[in-house]
């Protein structure tokens, strides 16, 4: 139990101080310190704002899931020890990028910030990169045949409209 809090904490910790806090705290706020633009109306407001709870959603889940699940962390230096295919990940391979980009975007619209709308396009790019050159390539090789039949059956960026079920021995 000690390990999960473990790794649970160390998933947190990247979270809210690496990739995701950074992305969707630091640079906004450096770029437009959350000053919504007195124009908006208010209905694009709270459509924004429900955009950006949606995107948090996988995220969050996919903190516990890759830790009570995969029996790892978020940190790519500490993966699952179990490839993870259910929750979120039984409609599109990556729901914590897909969320990421949800919220970027919602907070382009929300602060009508060109900067973050750079932002979104270069975290989409360089998430993309990471994903086909680095990612793929080692979940191939820690999880061969079980990844090969996952990637077969779940996109990777557009969800499925029904969930696939992994057949377990």
């Amino acid at each position: 139990m000690a390990s999960l809090r473990i790794k649970l904490a160390v998933s947190v910790l990247f979270t809210l101080f690496g990739g995701p806090g950074i992305l969707l705290v630091l640079v906004p706020w450096w770029l437009t310190h959350f000053r919504v633009p007195i124009t908006e109306p208010r209905w694009l407001v709270a459509s924004c704002a429900a955009v950006i709870v949606v995107g948090l959603v996988p995220l969050l889940e996919s903190i516990w899931r890759f830790v009570m699940v995969g029996r790892g962390t978020l940190v790519p230096a500490l993966p699952t020890e179990h490839l993870v295919v259910s929750g979120f990940y039984r409609y599109v391979r990556n729901p914590m990028y897909v969320g990421v980009l949800m919220v970027i975007l919602a907070q382009a619209v929300l602060f009508q910030s060109r900067s973050i709308l750079i932002e979104f396009v270069t975290v989409w790019v360089a998430i993309e990169l990471f994903v086909r050159l680095y990612e793929e390539p080692k979940l191939s090789g820690m999880f061969g045949e079980e990844y090969q039949t996952y990637r077969a059956h779940v996109r990777r960026w557009l969800p499925r409209l029904t969930p696939w079920q992994a057949s377990r021995p």
